[in-house]
């Protein structure tokens, strides 16, 4: 098979080292790793199964190597191209480019061994990068507007710069919640409210994702354990609760994944809260943030052994409150293990 990369993810995934100038070239059973001089010594240590080469130019030379070749088609994901980029690496090339959307994430979507162990340690950092922003919030968070509680769930998930993030943290209070995608205000937190935050950080470049809903207590912490005052927010809790724990427990390998999402719509729809639902219940989590497979109501994708996902069912009523539950499963042995 041959095909070329230039997505750094992508890249990594094929010979353990990536950079933000780099194409990976696969020609049957040669592999080329193209980068310029600032990375050379990194790549030169990192990389065992490919030649590195130290271009100024990667696209000519890309261009020659696969000209030089003699191959008669190159597959490509057309998402990783820009058309400038695309049409330098095409110039003069008489060859078949086969478009393959997805290409890299299809190859990933199934974890190795030593990839489950370490999306299980990204999990369990980020879950104790939760009880660091407990710990913070405790200490000085009432009061603090949600810029400020944001910047707090970086420096818990970073570990004070120690890791990076998988994403820009969500942090919302009480009706900024109900924005899926809430960014942050100048709303303050005080005793009471509803706090949801959606953070995760990565190691060795494997991303974890979490989202915890609370009610601001004395003793408050990031546990799905939580009592509200309102009779109204309560019930939309336990409904999320119950559909992320039902799906969680349901999953099974050979199922679709549209059957996991219709085991939490279901939950949802019938507590009266279907039309608040309005993202689909997972996605796979790797060295993307977003990466296959997508439990979706669209997703006729069989799940199988060796998957990792998250399970986020949701509930948001706008301009009242949001609630989402989420954690990361990886597929064992036929059933949804929590990491």
């Amino acid at each position: 098979m041959n095909y070329i990369l230039t997505n750094e993810n992508a890249i990594y995934y094929e010979c353990g080292y990536s950079s933000d100038n780099a194409i990976f070239l696969k020609l049957g059973s040669e592999s080329f790793f193209l980068t310029d001089s600032r990375y050379e010594i990194e790549a030169k240590e990192a990389i065992k199964n490919a030649s590195v080469l130290i271009e100024q130019d990667l696209y000519k030379k890309a261009n020659k190597i696969i000209k030089k070749s003699k191959i008669k088609k190159l597959i490509y994901d057309p998402k990783e191209w820009n058309i400038f980029s695309f049409e330098k690496i095409k110039d003069g090339l008489n060859i078949e480019f086969k478009q393959k959307i997805d290409f890299s994430h299809k190859k990933r979507i199934i974890k190795s061994e030593k990839e489950l162990e370490i999306l299980s340690i990204s999990a369990q950092l980020g879950a104790k990068a939760f009880d660091r922003l407990s710990k913070y919030i405790h200490k000085n968070g009432l009061k603090k507007d949600e810029y400020a509680l944001t910047y707090m769930a970086k420096k818990a998930l970073s570990k004070s710069g120690k890791y990076e993030l998988s994403f820009e943290p969500i942090v919302a209070i009480n009706e900024n919640a109900s924005k899926p995608h809430a960014l942050p205000t100048d709303k303050r937190l005080k005793k009471g409210d509803l706090l949801l935050v959606d953070a995760g950080l990565k190691y060795k470049r494997y991303c974890s994702d979490r989202t915890r809903t609370i009610s601001l207590k004395d003793d408050f912490s990031f546990t799905t354990n939580q009592k509200f005052k309102k009779k109204k927010i309560q019930k939309a809790y336990d409904t999320v609760l119950k559909a992320h724990d039902m799906a969680i427990d349901k999953a099974r390998s050979g199922m679709r994944a549209k059957e996991i999402d219709k085991i939490t719509r279901d939950i949802i729809t019938k507590a009266g809260f279907g039309k608040y639902f309005v993202h689909s219940t997972g996605h796979g989590v790797g060295l993307d943030i977003h990466e296959m497979p997508y439990i979706s109501s669209k997703s006729n994708t069989k799940i199988k052994d060796g998957m990792v996902y998250t399970i986020e069912p949701g509930i948001y009523i706008p301009n009242e409150f949001g609630i989402r539950i989420e954690d990361m499963v990886a597929m064992v042995n036929g059933r949804a293990v929590i990491l």
